[in-house]
């Protein structure tokens, strides 16, 4: 096998339309961090930066580009044969199993960004093993606290397809999902792919919900977001002139009102534990319509909500809409989920001044 210096010191993976932004959050952290290769459309190798570094000011404040990172702390030359896997092995046994904390749970996340070359499962299943038996760390796909990352591709540096390998904590990844692909299982009952939006960032942000909870869900048609919040056993009040799903109309606990949000709000309205809102609309306007919605919240109460994003300018019509919630709400978190195409989810509790104004 042969050993080389390493290419990179961080893989960092983002939406391959909105690559910029993330490059600006990596150069905000971290002056020096540099470009060396891309490995895959949004899927970068970044040098002149400390992983563990860029790690720890990130787990304090979230990036909201960046989806990814793992660490590269060692490399090695592959070459499409029946031999990778045990090169894999070797450099695991000679470089990265005294990095394994035997007393925690870990998985092993591999990504392939090569054609012809071995398929995750299998890479994953023989390392997982190795560690297993020369640590005797419990392997834990599902919870793991630390994560040996495997990512192959074409790296130049290294004259042609090599495995960048690293292992850290799982919390200092920014995500638990390799590359941050967070799937969901496709249920039968499913209104729309939006529902999928709705239940990765109940799980980013670590939000709980009150138990039989109050819920307003602005833009509401067809449904999908009113939909997952039933499954958490919230009543929800859905606005929207459109349809909703046949399959929701028969729910004593949901409530359709035929109007826009704009006319709910000059009528009568209720209090509520929760908003959500996803409808298409500036990012600004949406923003102001969240802020006159501020009222209707709990003292105790949550906002999720998405800022749709246009090609151009994307950077200052965050930042202004930020500025506007925040006459409001705390922006508790926002990011660039996985489940996100032009737009990112922002969670918002209710701020000093919204509570003061209810």
């Amino acid at each position: 096998m042969t050993i080389f210096n390493l290419p990179a010191t961080v893989c960092l993976t983002a939406d391959p339309d909105f690559t910029d932004l993330a490059l600006n959050e990596l150069r905000a952290a971290a002056p020096p961090a540099r470009t060396t290769g891309t490995l895959a459309p949004g899927v970068l190798l970044i040098d002149g930066v400390d992983f563990f570094s860029l790690a720890a000011t990130w787990h304090v404040t979230p990036p909201i580009f960046v989806r990814h990172i793992c660490p590269v702390m060692a490399a090695a030359r592959l070459y499409g044969g029946e031999d990778d896997v045990e090169i894999m092995a070797d450099l695991l046994r000679g470089q990265l199993l005294e990095y394994v904390e035997p007393s925690l749970p870990f998985s092993v996340q591999t990504r392939i960004f090569e054609d012809g070359l071995l398929k995750p499962f299998d890479v994953n299943r023989a390392l997982s093993s190795l560690v297993e038996k020369a640590t005797a760390a419990p392997l834990d796909v599902r919870a793991p606290q630390q994560i040996l990352s495997v990512v192959i591709g074409n790296v130049a540096e290294m004259g042609g397809a090599a495995a960048l390998m690293g292992v850290s904590p799982t919390l200092y990844n920014l995500s638990d999902w390799a590359g941050g692909m967070r799937r969901f299982a496709r249920e039968k009952e499913q209104i729309s792919r939006a529902e999928f939006k709705l239940l990765e960032a109940l799980e980013v942000f670590g939000i709980e919900l009150p138990p039989r909870g109050v819920a307003l869900d602005l833009g509401a048609s067809p449904g999908g977001w009113t939909r997952v919040l039933r499954g958490r056993e919230q009543y929800v009040t859905a606005i929207d002139p459109g349809e909703l799903d046949p399959r929701l109309m028969g729910d004593p606990a949901v409530r359709h009102l035929r109007m826009t949000a704009e006319a709910y709000l000059a009528g009568e309205p209720e209090r509520f534990d929760l908003i959500v809102n996803d409808m298409r609309m500036d990012a600004r306007d949406s923003a102001r319509l969240m802020v006159d919605y501020a009222p209707l919240l709990y003292a105790d109460g949550q906002a999720i909500m998405t800022l749709k994003l246009p090609a151009r300018g994307r950077r200052a019509i965050i930042e202004r809409a930020f500025e506007i919630l925040r006459q409001a709400y705390e922006i508790q978190g926002a990011r660039q989920l996985f489940h996100n195409r032009s737009e990112i989810t922002v969670y918002l509790t209710r701020g000093a001044i919204g509570r003061e104004s209810s």
